[in-house]
Formats: structure tokens, sequence, C-alpha cells
């Protein structure tokens, strides 16, 4: 089976500004909020008429996300897709000829997590999420 779509992520500088905007213009509903320490990211998952958006902030000056937003500005930052064996899908993609940011999946915030470099994928940051049962 394709891996499916899990969520979008967008890096915001004010998570508060943020979860105003997305709610008061796609009536988006605060899923969950947490505080990501070895991501340097302050994340809230939200739904849009079932459609799972992370915005993040970063926590740090020099984080991936804060780098990413002095670079580009706000706006998108990743792609997720859900994968019911992340080391399988790694490989597949090794063999593919992908370019991998983690060779080997790591904790994240629901499940094991990876990522694509965007060199392999159009310019886009693609997550492989393997979600806890």
């Amino acid at each position: 089976m394709p891996p499916a779509l899990d969520h979008t992520a967008i890096a915001v500088n004010s998570l508060d500004e943020a979860l105003e905007r997305y709610g008061r213009l796609f009536d988006a509903h605060l899923v969950e909020r947490l505080h990501v320490r070895d991501q340097q990211i302050e994340a809230a998952f939200v739904s849009v008429d079932g459609a799972m958006l992370e915005l993040i902030e970063p926590t740090s000056e020099d984080s991936p996300v804060a780098r990413s937003i002095q670079k580009r500005g706000e706006g998108l930052h990743h792609i997720a897709f859900a994968v019911a064996d992340i080391h399988a899908e790694l490989r597949r993609l090794k063999e593919s000829g992908a370019r991998l940011v983690d060779r080997e999946p790591r904790r994240g915030v629901h499940g094991l997590m990876a990522f694509v470099h965007p060199e392999s994928t159009s310019g886009v940051l693609v997550e492989l999420v393997q979600n806890d049962p």
C-alpha cells in the first residue's frame, strides 16, 4: 500500500498568532500542542475539516526550523507520509536512489520518523512517520 498523507507542517514565527489565524480563517481546531525539546520546536497539530496541519515555531535561534524561516520566511516546512514499516520504506527509498537526511529512523512526536532530502523530492522536505499503535 502506498504511503498516505499524514500531515503538512508549516513553520511560523509565532505559534499563538498562527493558531489564531488558522482558527479564524479556516476553522482549524487544536488537536494537540506540545514542546519537542530535541527538535527545538513548539508544535501544534490542528485539524481543518479532517486534514491535519502541524504548525511549528522554533524555540532556539540555531534550530533547523529557525534556519528555515531565516532563509525562506514562514511557510511550508515539510509534508509527512504515514508508513507501516519505516525501516522497509527507508531501504526501498535508498535502493531507488533517494538521498536521505536520516538513514535510520529516530523518535518523533507520535512514533518513528525520518526525513528524505528535498534534493530527491523536487525541493520539498518529506517526512516519513510510523505512528505508534
